[in-house]
This record gives structure tokens, C-alpha cells and sequence, in this order.
């Protein structure tokens, strides 16, 4: 899948893990291919009352609940033809694992618990996931949730490794109401609706009447 000679560049998505405790960058997915569709639900969160108080008909609970899904694609040829060394030892097998092992404990803290169990330990301890996000374009930096997630793959080398998938992704976005308002999560959705509100500005009619013939 080459592209044009003089073709314009254009930014690519991406899923990016942080570490919660230092905010480091744990790992960095970019999209091969930029998916042609991404499929959007948000869930409104009103606020629930007695049917007698009719001023909570209008009240919200917090943001709503957004869930994606999105299909990505990846693909070895290219780089097989440029003979690229990862690209011949392992087809595409890097880059399925970087997403995989994003629903993945680390491996250290699966040892850890395994000792303290050894230990006869009582309480083990569930393991932190990074903070993943869904990177894009500059207005949509969002914190997420993997919550399902289906491989398809398609083409193997001789030696049986993957050399062209498709990946489903289901996500879950993270709003202020999911994360601490101290973490790094909550403060970019909180600019994501700050730029929500900024967009929505420009597309609203000052005039509605002019439109609908009604006079509100």
C-alpha cells in the first residue's frame, strides 16, 4: 500500500499508553492505515429524581459515556519488500503484541503476586494499568478504556508468522466524573470538552427562527 510521490503527509492515529504514577510514555501504537470510519455512542447521564420533583427533569450527572469502536488495519509488505529485518524474522507479530499487551498485567507484577501468594498471601493486589489514549488529530486526545478487542489475521509467511491483520477495537472513553481530577487523564478530557464547547460556539444559529419559521 504505497502512496504517491508529492502525496501530502497526513498525521497518523495513534494509541498511546502512559505510565500513571510519572506520566511517562510507556509505549506509542501509531495506526499504519488511518481507519476510514470510527463509529461513536454516548450515553446520556441524567440525573435520576423523584418523578414528583419536575426540576430534575433537566439535570445532568456528569458528561456521558462515550464509547468507540474502530478497525484498524496492519499489513508487512511493504517493509518485507524493503527487506526489512523485523518486518522477515517477525511479520507483523510487534506490533498485534504492543496492543495486546496493553490489556496484559506486566509480567513483573504477575510474578510479584505470584511470590506473595507463594507467601500465603491473603490480598493480592489487582494491577494498575497504564493510562491509554486515543490520539486523534489535535482535537481529540482522549483517555480510554480497551474494553473489547478481536484480531483478525489474514496472511502468514512461511514460517506461519502474521504478515496482514485486522484489528477491532473497542474503547471506552474516561471522562472527569472515571478519573481522579489530579490525573493527567481527567485534565485532558476536561480540555477535550473545553474544545467540545469552543467547536460547538462556531456551529450554533443566533437567529433559529430564520431556519425553522418558528418563533421560540
Amino acid at each position: 500500500m504505497t502512496t504517491f510521490p508529492g502525496s501530502p503527509k497526513l498525521p497518523k492515529g495513534a494509541i498511546v499508553a502512559l505510565n500513571p504514577a510519572t506520566n511517562q510514555i510507556v509505549s506509542t501504537i501509531a495506526f499504519q492505515y488511518n481507519p476510514e470510519s470510527l463509529s461513536r455512542t454516548l450515553q446520556v447521564q441524567m440525573a435520576e429524581g423523584d418523578d414528583a420533583a419536575r426540576e430534575e427533569g433537566l439535570r445532568l450527572e456528569g458528561a456521558p459515556i462515550e464509547t468507540l469502536k474502530l478497525e484498524i488495519e496492519f499489513d508487512a509488505t511493504d517493509k518485507l519488500e524493503q527487506a526489512d529485518s523485523d518486518a522477515v524474522e517477525l511479520g507483523i507479530y510487534p506490533q498485534l503484541a504492543a496492543l495486546e499487551t496493553l490489556i496484559y498485567p506486566s509480567v513483573n507484577a504477575v510474578k510479584a503476586n505470584m511470590k506473595l501468594a507463594d507467601q500465603g498471601g491473603l490480598e493480592i493486589i489487582p494491577v494498575q494499568a497504564p493510562l491509554t489514549l486515543l490520539v486523534w488529530g489535535k482535537k481529540r486526545v482522549l483517555p480510554v478504556r480497551l474494553t473489547d478487542f478481536s484480531i483478525e489475521e489474514q496472511a502468514y509467511d512461511v514460517n506461519l508468522n502474521p504478515i496482514r491483520a485486522k484489528v477491532a477495537l473497542g474503547l471506552r472513553v474516561l471522562n472527569y466524573s472515571d478519573l481522579s481530577w489530579n490525573e493527567r487523564g481527567a485534565r485532558l478530557f476536561l480540555g477535550h470538552h473545553e474544545n467540545l464547547e469552543s467547536m460547538a460556539r462556531k456551529g450554533r444559529l443566533t437567529n433559529p427562527s430564520a431556519v425553522t419559521g418558528v418563533r421560540l
